[in-house]
């Protein structure tokens, strides 16, 4: 499996054959998480891992992210309250670091935060010379584009894409009677578990109606997850680049990319302005988006909280506070209620029958 510390790794010794033949490094696009491991010093190295103890047994990979959340609550108390129950690779994670470092994933990240010009977020900037410049969308000029992205997609083959891995994937699968997990290996991208009720089907059966109905139920579920998952990442720059005020942060700017008729005035010239400036090292004419207050930065995961009423999980206090709000939470914790007021009458009656 190719990890985040193996892109960073390959990816740093790129970014210094760049510096030592003096030209400028450019990263372009990719998931937030990992432009991050370039800009600070937040992970913990694979290549840095002492031989203590085993590695995960393969038993450990085989049980369910429940039954290795308890295990890491054992083992490091403090890294399980960080964790959702439900997150099965980032607990793995936790437990190898633990096995393969002979110390808690919680203590390396408290020594790494500790380090000099380090915040809550991980360590400290990697390079003190960088920007980033931040193409922005209006919400519903993005929804679109993101929907026609995947109609797109699909005129392009991805669903005979899908169908032949399906029919691969399962001839090996029948020959272990293996089940498919849906969060292990490629069936973590975005794609195949919205489409698995279709991709079941007999073709004869895909064919009908119903296959119809189901294909189409899935074409609509990969459009939400795909805008989902956008907002996510709009939240993760919002949240974790701007949003920490203890955090050394490279100048972010925004260029608006809604209307694409205004590319070259509202994107081009404008970013050609900023590196200009950066590179000559000459006040730039346009700023930098402005570092927001860090309590209000809804991106704290430092606790776990349990919902009785729901029987759900939530990790950090933004996710929290907004399911106490939620219409569902009031209206189970209304209905609670008011079964506990009937049990409580119907006691009373029957004490005094």
């Amino acid at each position: 499996m190719y990890t985040v510390v193996q892109y960073r790794n390959r990816t740093l010794s790129v970014i210094d054959s760049l510096f030592n033949n003096n030209k400028l490094p450019v990263v372009v696009g990719g998931t937030n998480y990992y432009i991050e491991s370039l800009l600070w010093k937040i992970l913990i190295d694979d290549g840095d891992f002492q031989k203590v103890g085993s590695q995960l047994s393969n038993n450990d990979h085989e049980l369910s992210s429940e039954e290795l959340h308890k295990k890491l609550k054992l083992l490091d108390p403090l890294m399980a309250k960080r964790l959702h129950p439900n997150n099965k690779r980032k607990i793995l994670r936790s437990l190898e670091i633990l096995h393969k470092k002979g110390k808690k994933h919680s203590e390396l990240l408290e020594e790494q935060q500790s380090a000099k010009d380090s915040s809550k977020s991980g360590g400290g900037l990697r390079f003190t010379n960088s920007l980033v410049l931040w193409l922005q969308c209006d919400q519903e000029v993005l929804d679109q584009r993101l929907n026609d992205r995947v109609d797109g997609m699909l005129q392009q083959g991805l669903l005979t894409e899908l169908l032949e891995f399906h029919k691969v994937y399962n001839q090996q699968r029948l020959l272990t009677n293996y089940t498919p997990d849906y969060s292990k290996g490629i069936f973590q991208s975005i794609g195949f578990k919205e489409f698995h009720p279709y991709l079941i089907l007999s073709k004869e059966e895909q064919e009908s109606d119903e296959g119809k109905k189901k294909l189409n139920e899935g074409i609509e579920q990969l459009k939400m997850v795909t805008r989902r998952y956008a907002r996510k990442q709009k939240r993760w720059i919002l949240n974790r680049f701007l949003g920490r005020e203890d955090r050394k942060v490279p100048p972010i700017y925004g260029l608006d990319t809604s209307d694409v008729s205004k590319w070259e005035s509202e994107v081009s010239q404008i970013a050609e302005e900023i590196v200009s400036s950066y590179i000559n090292n000459t006040t730039c004419p346009h700023k930098p988006l402005p570092r927001q207050n860090v309590n209000s930065a809804p991106n704290s995961e430092d606790t776990t909280y349990n919902c009785d009423v729901c029987e759900r999980v939530f990790v950090g206090d933004f996710q929290w506070t907004t399911h106490l709000k939620s219409h569902r939470h009031r209206k189970r914790l209304e209905k609670k209620r008011k079964l506990e007021k009937i049990m409580s009458l119907n006691g009373t009656s029957s004490t005094q029958a």
